[in-house]
């Protein structure tokens, strides 16, 4: 049988039972749903929803939506603080067990995701990928995918991008229940990601620019040209949204 996003599969198939789950999610788990957004409102104040702009299928911008995991603490001149200053112990453990991502169920109903595929990733780490890396646009992000399950954080970025490309490459209806079944060992049983290739730890915090500027691999003249574009981008998103309320 034919693998891979040109697959009867993944043209017809996903997509039904992407909705599905998605909707027994919903109904099943909105018990979780509740108390979550109830402790994240008294731990973390509101909104409880957070949202961020992400690159989905064929480059298209939606919001991701997640449950808050960070204060809105400031500097002096109103800047927020770095992300790691604003993660509480609270934050710490709804992103460890996952349960942040909840709220994504409502991305793949609408359709700007997958239960299975390459992680959407910022809009300024899209614009500094390949023309090959960027092939990854080509179908659904998903909440899962085969880089979560091969490594995730412990993957360097260009292994990372490499396994999303595996995976549109082998698409198939196997292939995604084994990611999900190793993605639910993972959150669960806290059974730790197999190598997709060897593993090299780096700092996590890095975006893909910023990663590739520390390897030299770009100048600073086109890291700050990427930026540029990728603010660009994010503008026009936002216009859109506003023009169409």
């Amino acid at each position: 049988m034919k693998k891979g996003k040109d697959s009867i599969y993944c043209r017809y198939i996903k997509r039904i039972l992407d909705i599905l789950c998605a909707l027994a999610a919903m109904v099943v788990f909105c018990w979780l749903y509740a108390i979550v957004a109830v402790l994240v409102r008294i731990k973390l104040g509101s909104p409880v929803i957070f949202k961020q702009p992400r690159p989905g299928k064929d480059e298209k911008i939606f919001n991701l939506y997640k449950f808050r995991s960070m204060t809105d603490e400031r500097d002096a001149d109103g800047n927020l603080l770095p992300d790691e200053q604003r993660v509480t112990k609270f934050g710490k453990w709804i992103r460890g067990t996952s349960l942040d991502e909840l709220p994504e169920a409502w991305n793949i109903l609408k359709g700007d995701m997958s239960v299975v595929g390459p992680r959407p990733q910022l809009v300024r780490d899209m614009v500094f990928m390949t023309e090959a890396q960027r092939r990854r646009h080509s179908v659904r992000p998903g909440l899962t995918g085969l880089a979560q399950v091969s490594g995730r954080n412990a993957l360097q970025w260009d292994k990372k991008l490499a396994a999303d490309i595996t995976y549109i490459q082998r698409i198939s209806f196997g292939l995604d229940c084994c990611i999900i079944w190793r993605t639910v060992q993972q959150v669960f049983f806290h059974k730790r990601a197999l190598e997709y290739t060897q593993v090299d730890i780096v700092d996590i915090t890095d975006d893909f620019g910023d990663y590739l500027l520390k390897k030299d691999r770009i100048s600073q003249s086109e890291f700050d040209r990427r930026q540029q574009e990728a603010r660009k981008l994010l503008g026009e998103h936002n216009e859109i949204l506003e023009n169409a309320l």
